[in-house]
């Protein structure tokens, strides 16, 4: 990302009036900072929230302790950290151009931030792998999706970020290269990550092309079987001519529901994180000269991916808005609670 623009020097405020080497802070009309102080505090508290009935619902209700809600329980997890610990801070130095916390709690910060969203996606690329067995091979899907090969993906999804973020921005690799920038930009009051070319492409590359590449491919093969077992539900109805037409019916409206689903599933996906992750990859090799607002922006469409993850996995499945109902009800502090069916 590049530095913070400059202003006219009659406008020109700084994060910090009594330091010397203070950066100079972002200038915005009251209307323009209330705006985006309501978009992103609503984006924080629907992160929040939504994340937070999730986990809520798969802890509590005994009947949802399956291999893929727990899947699903760990990504709830991961968005719930990214809302708590990395947005409040991003949304902060989004608006002010200012970073008040520290250098360390910067490098921390960055850390936390690469960590979570890259786990977020893990998570989002073995939920097409469950998908895949669940879809794709049924028959085996009990075999096959256990619980310790969930332990397995979350271990991948957990450690694998951990150890690229925490390495990554404390070995300072990134920077390497890029030390001349990183110096002309240098002042008190500035938090930002920057990627020389190698790092940025390979950042991109583990934290957003990979699994992402994986779980479009997943999906679309998903989509490719379901077409292909509507049409030979079909085919069997009408030879059988018994039932035929409410048969192709019911089969064309599981296919529309089907597309509809992983249409949505892929297509938020890539929206929220694909213009972040090439702007990763272009903004060394044009001399980090990416506006500060449009870095921003894309930063937080990516985590608007975290807001929407619970929606996607959450509303498409029946117990999720019956729990959601007993969390909002109080149902849930019953004593008996934990058994009641949510099917």
């Amino acid at each position: 990302m590049n530095s913070p623009d400059l202003w006219n020097p009659k406008e020109v405020q700084f994060c910090f009036a009594l330091i010397n080497n203070s950066c100079p802070r972002n200038v915005r009309s009251v209307l323009s900072a209330s705006a985006m102080y309501f978009v992103m505090i609503g984006a924080i508290v629907m992160t929040i929230l939504g994340n937070l009935v999730v986990i809520v619902a798969i802890t509590h209700f005994k009947q949802l302790h399956t291999p893929t809600n727990f899947l699903i329980l760990s990504m709830a997890t991961t968005d719930f950290l990214l809302s708590c610990v990395v947005m409040p801070f991003s949304m902060i130095r989004s608006i002010e151009s200012c970073w008040y916390f520290g250098d360390l709690f910067c490098k921390v910060h960055s850390c936390c931030d690469i960590m979570l969203c890259t786990t977020s996606i893990f998570h989002l690329c073995f939920i097409s792998v469950d998908r895949y067995y669940a879809v794709c091979d049924p028959l085996r899907y009990v075999t096959k999706i256990t619980i310790p090969v969930i332990e397995l993906f979350l271990l991948i999804s957990w450690s694998i970020p951990i150890f690229f973020a925490f390495g990554l921005v404390f070995s300072e690799l990134n920077i390497i290269g890029a030390e001349d920038f990183v110096a002309a930009i240098d002042c008190t009051g500035l938090c930002v990550l920057i990627f020389n070319r190698f790092w940025g492409v390979m950042a991109s590359f583990i934290a957003f092309f990979l699994p992402g590449t994986v779980m479009v491919g997943i999906y679309i093969h998903i989509f490719m079987v379901a077409r292909k077992h509507a049409k030979q539900i079909g085919m069997g109805s009408m030879m059988k001519q018994v039932g035929s037409e409410s048969k192709v019916k019911a089969s064309s409206k599981q296919e529309c529901k089907a597309t509809k689903t992983l249409s949505i599933v892929m297509g938020v996906f890539v929206l929220c994180w694909l213009p972040f992750f090439l702007l990763t990859i272009t903004d060394p090799f044009i001399n980090f000269t990416t506006p500060e607002d449009l870095y921003n922006i894309f930063l937080w469409l990516g985590y608007f991916n975290s807001t929407f993850n619970p929606i996607i996995y959450g509303m498409f499945y029946p117990w999720f808005r019956k729990a959601l109902r007993m969390i909002v009800t109080g149902m849930i502090f019953r004593p008996d609670s934990s058994t009641l069916s949510l099917f």
